[in-house]
């Protein structure tokens, strides 16, 4: 079995201008301390929003809280404290709450995507059939402050107690309809989201077949590339996420703000 003389080998530099390669599968990886303080609904926590294609984990390191979900087969509770690990897959609305320094590690499916613009909060229905609208209610000003960041929250609180109330109403039409109008919002990013999967999920995946197909070979060639690599601190920190501060470490090879 031959590997595909256009793809690069397996065990190339991930680019021409950087030897580092993504983390493994290409994950985006962040440490979230999450909000402290109570939003309108005097739940302490984060901003209730969805992600479109990128499934999203947790790693609890410390205190204690819960993850608020609410999918087609309504709404859950999953209590979270150290040690704790959970994960969701795409269209699962989601809410952290803090009951005492919640810490978590957040690992996110195909890291860059959810910086470009992956999540949606859950704005009021008026805010998310405009997307100018929503874009303006969404995007955090340059210079943002934490009253900024809880106005936000605020407004998706508000979205989700009455997207909440129309499930209860409508059940899985009033989920998809919500749904639709996420959709309409990130489809102009969507080309881009294409170029940061394809030069990193896409292509961590086909390094794996390359190697396999390498190794069929007898070639070794890619493990003699082997090299260790890290961060040993975030490379920014304190950045005022949706659903906390955020500490990142940006995923090779595109570095998304």
């Amino acid at each position: 079995m031959t590997a595909d003389p256009e793809r690069p080998r397996p065990g190339r530099p991930w680019t021409q201008d950087s030897p580092t390669p993504p983390l493994p599968g290409a994950i985006g990886i962040s440490l979230l301390r999450v909000y402290p303080d109570a939003a309108v609904d005097g739940v302490i926590g984060g901003t209730p929003h969805v992600h479109l294609v990128c499934s999203e984990g947790y790693y609890v390191m410390a205190g204690d809280g819960a993850v608020h979900t609410l999918t087609a087969r309504g709404e859950e509770r999953m209590p979270l404290h150290a040690g704790t690990v959970v994960w969701f897959t795409p269209g699962t609305v989601h809410r952290l709450s803090n009951d005492g320094a919640l810490q978590i590690v957040t690992l996110m499916q195909n890291g860059g995507l959810p910086e470009a613009g992956d999540a949606v909060l859950t704005m009021p229905a008026a805010l998310l059939t405009d997307p100018d609208r929503y874009d303006r209610a969404a995007r955090l000003p340059a210079e943002a402050t934490l009253e900024d960041a809880y106005r936000r929250r605020d407004l998706a609180v508000e979205g989700l107690a009455e997207l909440t109330a129309a499930v209860d109403r409508e059940g899985s039409a009033a989920l998809e309809r919500f749904y639709r109008a996420a959709a309409a919002i990130v489809r102009p990013r969507l080309r881009q989201w294409r170029g940061l999967w394809q030069d990193g999920a896409r292509r961590a995946a086909q390094d794996t077949a390359d190697q396999m197909d390498a190794l069929d070979e007898g070639d070794v060639a890619h493990l003699l590339l082997a090299g260790v690599h890290a961060r040993t601190q975030p490379v920014e920190t304190g950045r005022l996420g949706m659903c906390g501060l955020l500490g990142t470490y940006p995923a090779a090879p595109h570095e998304v703000t």
